[in-house]
């Protein structure tokens, strides 16, 4: 799910010393008789991530221990899952985010029960609560030309999710998402 120009991963490894680093929190739970997981929607502001879709999360923050508690405190701090509630399963690949020099750590969870989301409005406009077998689905799966700066667009693979174009990153990591739940079926 990588855009075509993009660089085979091992040769964005000479970048992450000077990378800022982030987490991310894939969170499982049971919802109206399946798995679900939350995406959230980012308010759109002058960024480069302004308006995308993505997982909870954000910067690790000086008094954070590790990429876990930061995943964590973001998932928190954005659509109020207590750490609590989250039972850690592990890390998927990290993913260097060119754009905004972010190295990012995706941490997979789980919780026994749907969190009752309390969304930060500054940082999120909405909450999609995706199935993971809607997640599974290849029909979700295409191509399409993609603004990316003012006036430059790219040909890029996206998932449609309930109407929203879920691409970049947070695309990437759905797809490694998905091959490790092939895998499990």
């Amino acid at each position: 799910m990588a855009p075509e120009h993009r660089l085979p991963s091992a040769d964005w490894e000479r970048y992450y010393d000077n990378a800022k680093l982030g987490g991310v929190l894939i969170l499982f739970y049971p919802f109206q008789k399946s798995i679900h997981t939350v995406l959230i929607q980012r308010p759109t502001y002058k960024g480069v991530h302004s308006g995308q879709v993505a997982f909870p999360g954000g910067q690790r923050e000086p008094g954070d221990k590790d990429m876990l508690e930061t995943a964590l405190r973001e998932a928190f701090e954005e659509v109020g899952v207590p750490k609590k509630e989250v039972n850690v399963v592990g890390e998927l690949t990290k993913l260097y985010v060119p754009p905004s020099n972010f190295l990012i750590t995706p941490v997979v969870g789980f919780s026994e029960n749907r969190p009752d989301f309390v969304i930060d409005k500054n940082e999120v406009v909405e909450i999609i609560e995706p199935a993971v077998t809607e997640l599974l689905n290849e029909k979700i799966v295409g191509t399409k030309s993609i603004k990316v700066m003012q006036d430059i667009s790219i040909e890029a693979p996206y998932y449609d999710i309930q109407g929203r174009v879920v691409w970049g990153a947070t695309a990437m990591i759905i797809s490694e998402l998905n091959e490790i739940l092939k895998r499990l079926n």
